[in-house]
């Protein structure tokens, strides 16, 4: 459900993929680099587009380049596949942030911040404060944080995991519905694709 043309024009056009255009470029051996040089490049590189849907996940930009299916002039037949197929989307559209490799996700930063604050705050105390009677408890209270932050750090990747596999059964799915549904001519997937990103400045 991924445009590549849309992909190959954002690659180009948009700074934000600016280092993605430097590995094409880089990969194409020259510095001007057309749609069509980019396509092919991702043929044989996948790891550029892996860049792009990893890039668009990092700033909350959906890979999701099919809109929901209207469903004011589809007959019963085809209507209720429309209606899971958009209930597909949104669910993929929502938890698309899991598709990230978890140790490359916000959350572990997150985690890793309030770590660094907590050490900060001991020192802070213990130094600062001059509270060197109670540093053991200090430092068991850091002990502690690091302990919770162990386990919710593993809690959160479990998540990560099972998100990523209900996107990856219902990507799928949605898939075969959308062909069924172009197949019994009910929809057009042409008419479906968003060909350019509003949130794009």
């Amino acid at each position: 459900m991924i445009y590549l043309q849309r992909v190959a024009t954002e690659i180009k056009t948009v700074g934000l993929y600016d280092l993605i255009l430097q590995d094409v470029q880089k990969l194409a051996g020259k510095n001007r680099v057309s749609d069509d040089d980019i396509l092919e490049i991702m043929s044989t590189h996948p790891q550029i587009l892996e860049d792009y849907k990893q890039t668009n996940v990092e700033y909350n930009l959906s890979n999701i380049h099919v809109k929901n299916i209207p469903l004011e002039n589809l007959q019963e037949p085809c209507r209720q596949k429309a209606q899971q197929v958009n209930a597909n989307l949104d669910l993929l559209r929502d938890i698309e942030k899991y598709t990230l490799d978890f140790e490359q996700s916000s959350t572990l930063v997150i985690i890793f911040s309030v770590e660094f604050f907590v050490l900060f705050s001991v020192q802070y105390f213990i130094v600062l404060l001059d509270l060197k009677e109670w540093q053991w408890w200090i430092y068991g209270v850091f002990a502690l944080s690091i302990v919770v932050a162990w386990q919710y750090a593993k809690k959160e990747k479990k998540k990560f995991e099972a998100n990523s596999k209900i996107f990856d059964e219902k990507y799928m799915q949605t898939l075969k519905l959308i062909e069924e549904l172009e197949a019994e001519r009910c929809i057009s997937k042409s008419e479906l694709i968003i060909t350019e990103c509003d949130e794009h400045v």
